[in-house]
């Protein structure tokens, strides 16, 4: 009992202290002396007799205790690789011996079934070492997943709320841009529009009346262009609804044609516009 307190103390004060002022190799070689120093007591315990009692009786209970306490230290002490042998090696030897000595059928068969429960004791011992090793594996594994998974969570958390205000700072910078373009958008179409109509009156030059034009309907596109702008904002937020109405495909064509016959022009390309009168209705919105 004192050897197995002391190996208690050992243990007691190996936990508090941090790995990293851990030898492996030493703690090892101090748990199987301390364990070897239990085996001595064993051997004792193996060793002695007993002229009052029945000797076939006492033989059989200090093999039965042998044994129980053989199968306990293969299940305690199955982290430390050797205990088992360190310790009952010497105790099993001793009990052998002793049977020997009498030379009783009684002896004699009970050591033959420690010797031969020495080894595998010993192999379960091993088998519950590997056991062990490959669940705190396992779980070494699973405490690195769920540390990268939390690392994971975290960086994507980061990420959406940088995208968030990402996002906001795109919808405010939308907001104002708008108003700050709309504000002299608005006051262009209207001037050209009233220059390009001859609110005011005629205009002597027929070229200054198409630029006029020109302006407004290029200025239209970018007030379109604007607003298309703010629907993609709008689309993003999934605020956005159609507006779908009957319109004619002719005119989008013309549109596009002319805001593009500008470019054209200035590289020297001819667009030939050539399509039915009668084109049917489309059913769509026409900024889609």
């Amino acid at each position: 009992l004192i050897c197995y307190a002391i190996v208690v103390f050992m243990a007691r004060r190996i936990d508090r202290t941090e790995a990293a002022e851990l030898n492996p190799l030493q703690t090892h070689r101090d748990f199987l002396i301390g364990h070897f120093l239990c085996g001595l007591g064993w051997a004792w315990f193996a060793w002695l007799g007993c002229d009052a009692c029945q000797v076939d009786q006492f033989q059989l209970i200090k093999a039965v205790v042998l044994l129980l306490a053989m199968a306990a230290t293969a299940i305690t002490a199955s982290s430390l690789r050797g205990a088992l042998l360190a310790t009952f090696a010497v105790p099993v030897a001793a009990y052998a011996y002793a049977g020997a000595r009498q030379w009783m059928p009684v002896e004699l068969i009970m050591a033959g079934l420690l010797i031969v429960s020495l080894p595998f004791f010993a192999y379960v011992a091993r088998r519950l070492n590997r056991s062990s090793l490959m669940l705190l594996s396992f779980r070494s594994e699973k405490d690195a997943l769920i540390a990268e998974l939390d690392t994971a969570k975290s960086m994507s958390d980061e990420a959406r709320r940088r995208a968030e205000d990402a996002n906001l700072a795109k919808s405010r910078f939308l907001a104002s841009m708008s108003h700050e373009l709309r504000t002299p958008l608005n006051a262009i179409l209207g001037f050209s529009e009233v220059m390009a109509n001859e609110v005011l009156g005629p205009m002597s030059n027929p070229t200054y009346r198409d630029y006029a034009r020109d302006v407004h309907d290029s200025g239209q596109h970018l007030l379109d262009l604007i607003n298309e702008i703010l629907d993609l904002s709008r689309i993003e937020a999934g605020r956005y609804q159609l507006n779908e109405e009957p319109m004619m495909l002719l005119s989008v064509v013309e549109d596009c044609c002319h805001m593009m016959e500008l470019k054209a022009r200035n590289k020297d390309i001819r667009i030939v516009q050539d399509f039915e009168n009668a084109l049917p209705r489309l059913f769509a919105d026409e900024r889609a």
